[in-house]
């Protein structure tokens, strides 16, 4: 027997170095197992994937007095008096917060507060490498003293800390608190707040959709579409995508108990689930009541709800209208995988991982969205603004050439976060709700700089041996403990 493949360190050969006598099924689950391991062994190894590194310079220790007392009193005193000048004088106007009580984490659940930092910080990775920007992960308790988490204690935190940062994060927010500290926080604090679970979902989602549908020859206002999940991410893309032109009464939505419609009184019995009873009436008129009827005829499936597999049926796919469209997105495992998808009958097949065509990634989404906000120094991010991001990121992938394997741009393409950056600031200078006001191509040249910059620093480290390469015995371990999992 030939002796198996090793993984490069790059893990772009990830997919050839399976056992040949492993099912498609077999792989799927052995690359979410070396995923798993690599990143605990990773985490281990560098203690973390974030560090604080100054931008500004120390030409002697004289400088100390500048950047430190006495002489910054006078950067102090200027930011009393204009409290705007705190982004020019500081990091604030490029430096992100991301806040979460961990009360939601992937599909984990409840990891108690410190539980969500693995994933805190890999959201400040992702927005200082793709973006150009800092982030901070704050990941705090939000419990009561009866030990039931409170959203007006997130509310209360973020309300207090906004002025060191230049916007807000939040994530990994159970529902129903995510719905009141998200809707409460954009409306009140005087920097945006982003909740990615729901307003990045929904984002990255309409982008795929719309460049789907295009390529199904349909129109979003004829599509019949169902979805299947009722959380934060599924209710929020149901309202961007009817914002972008569906018909809500040809949309119905499933929650554990079943179908959301008009006569679901135990969600409007919860003031809490308010956006669940939106959509309980604005959906579903027909009151149908199963999953089985409801995908009879529908155009689309968009799934954001429990891990698979085996949770969408091959039958419901089959008894679809002409070229379906389905969207797995549960993590990390979509909840059918593509391939039994396609056997089914599906045209086009997104899932959330990056391991499958048609990523639905938020990570294509809210480092350019942020990083306009912060340009133009928005106090808010409208759905106006997020819709453009979704209509930025379909045509750039429509640019490159879209197909049914490619209907979403895929995050090591550098030039999608300058471009969604710059259209971003020009939405938010329609809303009315930019600071900052620039042309287009000024947006757009600002964030390529700093993110040309951030890429080169962190390759800089790197090569300079400040950041140590990973080892390839953490790759040659992730793989002989998937291959072993799969085996057993």
């Amino acid at each position: 027997m030939a002796a198996p493949k090793k993984v490069n360190l790059d893990l772009k050969n990830l997919d050839e170095c399976f056992p040949a006598s492993f099912t498609q099924e077999q792989v799927a689950k052995a690359k979410t197992l070396f995923y798993k391991e690599l990143s605990e062994e990773g985490h281990r190894f560098y203690c973390g994937k974030i560090q604080t590194v100054p931008k500004a310079a120390l030409a002697g220790f004289n400088w100390f007095n500048a950047w430190y007392t006495p002489g910054v009193s006078r950067v102090s005193t200027n930011i009393r008096d204009r409290n705007d000048a705190s982004y020019e004088l500081s990091n604030r106007g490029n430096l992100v917060a991301v806040v979460s009580d961990s009360t939601r984490v992937l599909g984990d659940g409840d990891v108690t507060p410190s539980g969500g930092l693995g994933v805190m910080e890999g959201k400040a990775l992702l927005m200082k490498y793709l973006g150009g920007f800092d982030a901070v992960a704050l990941c705090i308790d939000s419990k009561d003293k009866s030990g039931h988490n409170d959203p007006e204690a997130i509310i209360e935190f973020v309300k207090r800390v906004q002025y060191s940062f230049g916007a807000v994060n939040l994530e990994d927010i159970s529902q129903p608190n995510c719905y009141r500290v998200l809707d409460v926080l954009r409306e009140e604090c005087e920097i945006p707040v982003w909740h990615d679970d729901q307003q990045g979902t929904a984002c990255v989602t309409l982008a795929g959709v719309l460049n789907a549908v295009k390529l199904a020859g349909k129109k979003l206002s004829d599509c019949k579409i169902v979805y299947l999940g009722a959380g934060s991410a599924n209710t929020t893309c149901l309202r961007l995508i009817n914002s972008a032109g569906a018909d809500p009464k040809k949309a119905i939505m499933f929650d554990t108990k079943g179908s959301l419609h008009k006569n679901r009184t135990d969600i409007k019995a919860d003031a809490r689930f308010y956006r669940k009873w939106e959509v309980c009436e604005q959906t579903n008129p027909g009151c149908v009541m199963t999953l089985e009827e409801a995908c009879k005829g529908a155009d689309m499936l968009l799934a954001l709800s429990t891990p698979g597999p085996n949770v969408v049926k091959a039958e419901w796919i089959k008894s679809m209208g002409p070229k379906p469209i389905v969207f797995a997105c549960a993590n990390p495992v979509p909840e059918i995988y593509p391939y039994e998808a396609k056997a089914a009958g599906a045209f086009i097949v997104a899932t959330g991982r990056g391991d499958f065509p048609n990523q639905v990634n938020n990570s294509v989404g809210f480092p350019g969205i942020l990083k306009g906000a912060l340009l133009c120094r928005a106090r808010k991010i409208t759905d106006h603004m997020a819709i453009a991001a979704a209509n930025s990121l379909a045509k750039f992938a429509e640019k490159k050439g879209i197909n049914p394997e490619f209907i979403i741009p895929t995050m090591d393409d550098t030039g999608v976060f300058p471009t969604e950056a710059a259209d971003v600031a020009m939405a938010a200078i329609e809303d009315g709700v930019a600071r900052i006001k620039m042309t287009w191509q000024e947006y757009y040249d600002v964030a390529a700089r700093d993110i040309t910059q951030s890429r080169a620093m962190t390759d800089c480290l790197t090569k300079a041996g400040f950041v140590a390469p990973p080892p390839q015995e953490l790759v040659d371990k992730a793989m002989a403990a998937a291959i072993t999992g799969v085996s057993k």
